[in-house]
């Protein structure tokens, strides 16, 4: 008696010869090797050699590093500076995403904000750091206009932890906007409408209904923004030359330092606690962000 497989082609061929290898993943690749190469593999060697000697000897005297008074300032001094910027900059920036998303969706403002919010978001580093000194440092143009006509200015607050924050906030407001415009466009006129025709205040509109939505994507983008201002250097860098009351300048100091050698594994260790912090950082806004997606789709 013969026997028929029931998983037999109908057409007579081999199920071998009919599959197909999918080729869409091939279009990733590069996005792959570009995150293991400057995102992977850094972040492992980092972590690797936090715990060897420049020798390649394991040790735990880097990590014992980070309890260190001088390292802990730098790092409450980070964290800071990072929920104040993250704090005040989600504020501005999602009253300013408001008064956007009232207009046009294809609107002259709405259009004009968006594209200076991207400019302004990337406008860091050394350049933005030059253009507050030439504006409030203590030789800047203001500085100089407000001592021609008697006020006693001085710009040296700019190069501390108060200046930081002033300077931060240029870039973490526009970011604020591009990253809370979404959330709020996902708010339909329609759940204030029906709010309304039940006999709903315009306050009983926010409290149950738009405040809930918005506030996961809210939080979301505030972490977005703490984990932008604790990762940032260069800015720091570029105003302040000397010490480390933060800790990407302490990692600077222990990398360049000409008067204590051989510090550059216990760099690397401060350097993981930054990963660490980010690392939790995403990972809630991570969370915040799929609890926001499905009642904003």
């Amino acid at each position: 008696m013969t026997s028929v497989s029931v998983d037999a082609d109908p057409a007579g061929r081999s199920p071998r010869a009919g599959r197909r290898v999918p080729l869409s993943w091939i279009g990733v690749v590069p996005f792959l090797a570009y995150v293991g190469l400057f995102l992977l593999l850094p972040t492992a060697l980092v972590v690797i050699q936090a715990f060897g000697t420049p020798e390649g000897q394991p040790t735990l005297a880097n990590v014992r590093a980070l309890g260190e008074s001088y390292v802990l300032t730098a790092f409450w001094r980070s964290i800071q500076l990072s929920f104040a910027t993250a704090a005040i900059g989600a504020v501005l920036g999602a009253v300013l995403a408001y008064i956007v998303v009232q207009g046009p969706a294809d609107g002259i403002v709405r259009r004009t904000v968006t594209a200076a919010a991207g400019v302004l978001a990337q406008f860091g580093g050394v350049t933005l750091a030059m253009a507050f000194m030439v504006s409030v440092g203590n030789q800047g143009v203001v500085t100089l206009l407000l001592r021609d006509v008697g006020v006693n200015a001085s710009g040296g607050w700019l190069y501390e932890l108060s200046g930081l924050m002033v300077v931060y906030l240029y870039f973490q407001v526009p970011l604020m906007v591009l990253v809370f415009l979404p959330a709020l466009d996902g708010v339909k006129p329609q759940w204030r409408e029906a709010t309304e025709s039940l006999g709903g205040s315009g306050w009983a509109y926010w409290r149950h209904v738009a405040f809930p939505l918005l506030t996961p994507p809210f939080l979301g983008a505030f972490l977005l923004l703490f984990a932008n201002a604790f990762a940032a250097y260069a800015t720091a860098a570029a105003l302040i030359s000397q010490g480390g009351i933060i800790i990407p300048l302490q990692i600077r100091a222990a990398m360049t330092s000409e008067t204590v050698l051989g510090q550059e594994n216990v760099a690397k260790a401060l350097a993981l606690g930054m990963v660490v912090v980010v690392a939790v950082a995403m990972a809630l806004y991570s969370w915040m962000q799929r609890r926001s997606s499905k009642w904003l789709q």
